[in-house]
C-alpha cells in the first residue's frame, strides 16, 4: 500500500439533464426533508446509465458509477473508452474541477491536469505570467518557479510568444505551453486528457518522450486518456476501460486495448436496407467485418478479413457469380476496388459466404463505407451504395514503433529507401 499513490473507491457521478444542471427548488428542499430525517437522497436512487445513444425516461444519468481502481508511483495509466463514456469526468474529479456525488478519492501529492485548451490559463496575462500563476496554483513557490522557467519556455518552443498575452495564442501554441508547466513543476501526478491531440506531430512524440521520462526515471505517475490506441500502448503501463460510466476491464495495456477495440467493433445487418437494384437471383444477406479475428476491430498492418453472407437460395455456383465491391473514404473519395473477377481459378462450387482477405491492412486510420455489386452471368442482381461502414484504427503498419499521419495519406505502400 505504500506505493499506492492514487486511490479510488465507489467513485459515483450524478447529472440533471435538462437546461438547469443544478436542480430545482423542490428538488432541493425533496433533498434537505430527507436529509434532516437521516434518509438516503431520493434522486441518488433513479438515474439511469451513460448511454447516449439512447432518449431514456429519467432526467438524471449517472456519467459515472462505482468507479474503483488504485495508481502505483510510477505507473502510467491509460484511461480508454469512447466519446462520451465518462473519462472527462473522472479526470475532472480528480484534478477537482467538480466533486463527486459519492465516493472517495485518496492521493498523495500534487496533481497537475491538462485537461482542456486554456484551462487554467488567464487569456489577458502573458505566457509567461501565466506559468508563475499555474505553478502558484500548484503550490509552488516563485523561487522554484524560477529555476524551472527556461527550462519550460525552451520546451514549449513558444518562446518569441511568451511575453504576449495568451488571448492571441493558436490552441496548439496554448497546450504546448499548459504541458510544458505542468509536466516541469513536478507534481507527483500528472493527468492528460486528450488535449495532446491539438498539437503538431512533433510536439506529441515530444511530449510522450517527456511523461516516459517523468514517470520511468523520476518516478511520477501519470494518468493518460487518449483515443489514439498506438500512443496508449507505447506510453502506458496498465488502462482501464470505461463504458457507459463504468469501468468495464482494468488489467494490462495490450490486453484493454484488445477489449476496447472488441467491443468497439460492430457489424450493420442489411435486412432493412430498401435502396437495392439488381434481379434478386443472389443477395446480400450480411456481412462482418473483423480485423485478426471476430470481434477485433480492424487496424492497419494487421490482418484484415470482411465475409460476406449471401442469400443463395437458387444455388447458382460460384464461378457464375461476380462479387465486386468499392471502399470510399468519409468524403466518398474511392480508395479501393476489389473484384473477385480478376482472379483466376475461381471454384465451381455453391458458395454462401465470400471472404475478402487482406495479410496487411494498408489503410490509415478512419471511417470507410463500402458499397457492394454482386453480378450473376453478367447480370447485376445486387447493388447497394454504401451497404455499410467500417472503421480502421492506427497502427504501426511498418513495424517502425511510429504511426503514418491520418492527414498524409489513406492508403500506405510497402517500399525500400536506398542510400546510394
Amino acid at each position: 500500500m505504500e506505493d499506492v499513490i492514487l486511490k479510488v473507491e465507489n467513485l459515483s457521478k450524478q447529472y440533471r439533464l435538462g437546461k438547469i444542471g443544478t436542480g430545482t427548488l423542490s428538488h432541493d428542499l425533496n433533498r434537505w426533508w430527507h436529509l434532516v430525517r437521516g434518509k438516503e437522497d431520493p434522486y441518488l436512487k433513479i438515474g439511469e446509465t451513460n448511454d447516449r445513444s439512447l432518449k431514456g425516461e429519467s432526467e438524471y444519468v449517472w456519467v459515472l458509477k462505482d468507479i474503483n481502481f488504485e495508481v502505483k508511483r510510477g505507473e502510467v495509466l491509460g484511461v480508454i473508452g469512447k466519446n462520451g463514456a465518462g473519462k472527462s469526468t473522472l479526470l475532472k474529479i480528480l484534478s477537482r474541477v467538480t466533486s463527486p456525488t459519492k465516493g472517495s478519492i485518496k492521493t498523495k501529492g500534487r496533481i497537475a491536469s491538462l485537461l482542456e485548451v486554456g484551462t487554467g490559463f488567464h487569456p489577458e496575462m502573458t505566457g509567461r505570467e501565466n506559468i508563475y500563476l499555474n505553478g502558484a496554483i500548484l503550490g509552488m513557490t516563485k523561487k522554484e518557479i524560477s529555476s524551472k522557467i527556461d527550462e519550460i519556455i525552451e520546451f514549449s518552443g513558444c518562446e518569441r510568444y511568451i511575453d504576449t498575452p495568451v488571448k492571441r495564442y493558436s490552441s496548439g501554441m496554448t497546450v504546448r505551453l499548459a504541458f510544458a508547466v505542468a509536466a516541469h513543476l513536478e507534481p507527483e501526478i500528472l493527468v492528460v486528457d486528450e488535449v495532446l491531440a491539438v498539437g503538431d506531430a512533433e510536439f506529441q512524440k515530444k511530449a510522450i518522450g517527456k511523461m516516459q521520462d517523468i514517470s520511468k526515471t523520476e518516478g511520477r505517475t501519470v494518468l493518460f486518456v487518449s483515443h489514439n490506441m498506438a500512443a496508449v500502448q507505447s506510453l502506458c503501463s496498465k488502462a482501464i476501460v470505461i463504458n457507459k460510466g463504468m469501468i468495464s476491464y482494468k488489467g494490462e495495456v495490450e490486453d484493454a486495448i484488445q477489449y476496447y477495440l472488441k467491443e468497439s467493433t460492430k457489424h450493420q445487418l442489411l435486412n432493412e436496407i430498401q435502396d437495392r437494384k439488381g434481379t434478386g437471383l443472389v443477395t446480400l444477406k450480411d456481412v462482418k467485418v473483423y480485423g485478426t479475428s471476430e470481434g477485433i476491430l480492424p487496424q492497419t498492418g494487421k490482418p484484415f478479413h470482411m465475409d460476406f453472407i449471401l442469400d443463395n437460395t437458387n444455388s447458382i455456383k460460384t464461378n457464375a457469380i461476380t462479387f465486386d465491391l468499392r471502399i470510399d473514404d468519409h468524403m466518398g473519395q474511392r480508395i479501393a476496388w476489389l473484384s473477385d473477377g480478376v482472379l483466376k481459378n475461381k471454384e465451381s462450387t455453391i458458395s454462401s459466404i465470400i471472404q475478402f482477405y487482406i495479410p496487411k491492412l494498408n489503410l490509415n486510420d478512419g471511417l470507410y463505407y463500402v458499397t457492394t455489386h454482386i453480378r450473376v452471368d453478367n447480370q447485376v442482381s445486387d447493388w447497394i451504395q454504401n451497404a455499410f461502414s467500417f472503421e480502421v484504427t492506427r497502427g504501426d503498419y511498418y513495424g517502425s514503433g511510429k504511426t503514418t499521419p491520418t492527414n498524409q495519406s489513406k492508403i500506405l505502400l510497402d517500399f525500400k529507401v536506398n542510400y546510394l
